[in-house]
């Protein structure tokens, strides 16, 4: 097996950080509006599926392998590919051996599934007439599509956590839980539901197909079957983050161009100050982290239908950036350096409460690596769509870098009105595997 990765791609706060959501006084053009919902259902919906951009003559297999073993995990600095399945899970045994195991079972299904290939040789249809399959199916004779899968691990599997104080250490791990760790605190007007946010464990399964990334996520739920449970998942099509040069910047559902001052792949002294733990940052204990990165997924709803009603100077304002070709306001291309000082009859050009003001590094002090997508899940049910952001940063202490960026916007960011988070979790990262190595290994026996 290889020992190195693709060059790594990063993406920093920026100005299009996490969106989340503050009193005041409404900035909305209008209240109410109805709203069409077409989404996604929980494990295969249709707005997920469509657009398949892996078919025959899309390069070779080979091509589209992204190597599972390295210094780092993929899927973190892994140039972002089109299409997430994301899932949470609670570790349903308090037997150890158990959940050793089954992190060796899906090691081993992991490497092969990166590698275009079913969970285990022959699984899907070889195994004989009255034997169930061992894979179930879906991805036969669909290519890799540069899958990646990536897993971490919440502060509930650790014992107690701010979520679950009364949690009990089953598995012994309480002294070897990364300093600091825990759940996020809350932060101004969320409306958390418990059944979309925490969890013991996660897998991120990033692919260039839907049903790539679906398949894998499927697998590994059936293997894990009686040591853990699904406890929530999330689809996710259209990045929402260039992690390298080489991309172009996307759009949000709200049309503006999403990380554009993010961080890339091709800064790896930036990577190192931001996104990886170092040796200084745990005690002995916690070792096992160094290398590794800590992960902050939050599923925000937008308010769709009062944004789309705003006009344009209104939401360029909020944003900070022209709508179309992403230039910060008084500049002419996406990539001019934003002038803060500018102003107009002694008025800020680029608002003081707008997006790219308070997220910029030059107001909030530091970065960190976004690899965020869109969902669109239906609708309420009330006519408006159950649509927005589903977001997904990597930094290297959640506690000095995430957690005081989104204090500073939730209670002064414009764009915050038109935004519902209401999924929160963080998991610890480990770092990548070196030949014979399984998921977790140095966790448990380092």
């Amino acid at each position: 097996m290889t020992d190195t990765r693709p060059v790594p791609d990063l993406v920093d706060a920026g100005d299009s950080q996490e969106p989340v959501t503050a009193s005041g006084p409404s900035r909305r053009t209008v209240l109410t509006g109805a709203g069409v919902g077409v989404g996604v259902a929980a494990v295969a919906g249709v707005g997920f599926a469509a657009g398949r951009t892996t078919a025959p003559g899309d390069g070779s297999s080979a091509d589209q392998v992204v190597p599972f073993r390295g210094a780092r995990q993929a899927g973190i600095i892994t140039a972002a590919q089109d299409r997430l399945h994301f899932a949470s899970f609670d570790v349903i045994t308090d037997k150890r051996d158990e959940l050793v195991n089954m992190l060796k079972e899906w090691t081993r299904a992991a490497e092969r599934l990166t590698r275009g290939e079913e969970t285990s040789p022959d699984g899907a249809v070889g195994l004989g007439d009255y034997t169930p399959p061992a894979d179930t199916g879906e991805a036969l004779g669909l290519k890799p599509a540069h899958l990646t899968l990536t897993i971490g691990f919440g502060p509930s599997l650790f014992g107690p956590s701010a979520s679950d104080p009364k949690r009990r250490d089953r598995f012994g791990l309480a002294a070897r839980k990364p300093k600091g760790f825990d759940d996020l605190p809350m932060f101004a007007a969320e409306k958390i539901e418990t059944n979309r946010s925490y969890g013991d464990i996660c897998i991120q399964a990033c692919a260039d197909d839907p049903q790539v990334a679906v398949h894998a996520i499927r697998n590994l739920a059936r293997i894990g079957m009686g040591v853990v449970a699904v406890r929530w998942s999330q689809l996710g099509f259209g990045r929402t983050s260039s992690t390298s040069t080489t991309q172009d910047t996307p759009r949000n559902l709200f049309g503006f161009k999403d990380g554009t001052n993010n961080l890339h792949a091709e800064e790896p002294e930036l990577l190192d100050k931001w996104v990886w733990v170092d040796d200084a940052d745990n005690p002995p204990a916690a070792q096992w982290m160094t290398g590794g990165t800590y992960l902050v997924a939050r599923r925000i709803r937008m308010d769709i239908e009062p944004w789309d009603r705003a006009n344009l100077l209104e939401q360029e304002q909020i944003v900070g950036r022209l709508k179309g070709n992403g230039a910060p306001l008084g500049q002419h291309a996406e990539f001019d350096e934003p002038d803060f000082d500018i102003t107009s009859y002694g008025v800020p050009l680029i608002p003081k409460d707008s997006h790219v003001r308070l997220a910029h590094e030059k107001h909030i002090g530091v970065r960190i690596l976004r690899r965020g997508y869109n969902f669109t899940d239906g609708s309420d049910g009330f006519g408006h769509l159950d649509a927005g952001l589903f977001f997904i940063a990597f930094n290297r202490n959640t506690a000095k870098q995430f957690v005081p960026m989104q204090q500073e916007l939730s209670r002064k960011d414009a764009m915050t009105e038109y935004l519902i988070p209401n999924g929160s979790a963080t998991f610890a990262i480990p770092p990548g595997l070196s030949d014979g190595e399984y998921w977790g290994q140095r966790l448990f026996e380092g």
